[in-house]
This record gives structure tokens, sequence and C-alpha cells, in this order.
């Protein structure tokens, strides 16, 4: 009876983790699309500070850590970055769950 229950939770996992493979391949994606986001907004937003004090003289009329013009500039990437990972998250959503899993 055991061997029988066994076998039943293999086939109700198996079809489970098929429903929902689609949905982990987006997770994936999106989630590296945000860690590589994160990394650029911090070092570039270190970079352009250093480098804004570096030519405080060649600045007219903003400031070397102006905050409105470096919320524009990650605003900007951020949109780049979304419609950037749309493309393979799409993908992702369209591949076969019975074919990924066979691949693993």
């Amino acid at each position: 009876m055991a061997f029988l229950g066994a076998i039943a939770l293999s086939g109700v996992l198996s079809f489970a983790v098929s429903q929902r493979t689609r949905e982990i391949g987006v997770r994936m994606v999106a989630g590296h699309a945000a860690k590589l986001l994160g990394v650029g907004v911090v070092v570039g937003g270190g970079l352009g500070v250093a480098v804004g004090v570096a030519l405080r003289s060649q600045l007219f009329g903003v400031k070397p850590a102006d905050p409105v013009t470096f919320l524009a500039v990650v605003g900007l990437l951020a949109t780049v970055a979304l419609v950037a990972a749309v493309v393979p998250a799409r993908r992702a959503a369209r591949v076969d769950p019975v074919v990924t899993l066979r691949a693993e």
C-alpha cells in the first residue's frame, strides 16, 4: 500500500512541477534582470557621482550629484532593462514543460 501511495505522490508532484515550469522560467529571467539592474545602478551611480565631482567645473546648471538627473537615468535604465527582459521571459513562458523536464 505504501508503494502505491509513493507512486501516486510522485505522479502528483511531477504534474505540479510540470505545470509551474513556465512560471519558474519567467521568474528566473526576471530575477536575473533585476540583479543586473541593481548592480548597474549601484556601480554606475557611484561612478557617476565620482565623475560628476571630478568634472564639476564643466557642469552648468546641474549639481554633480543631482538627484533628479540620477532618478531620470535610473528610470530610463529600468525601462530598458524591463523591455530587454520581456523577450527572454516570453520565450521561457512558451517552452513546453515536458521538454524542459526531460532535458533535466
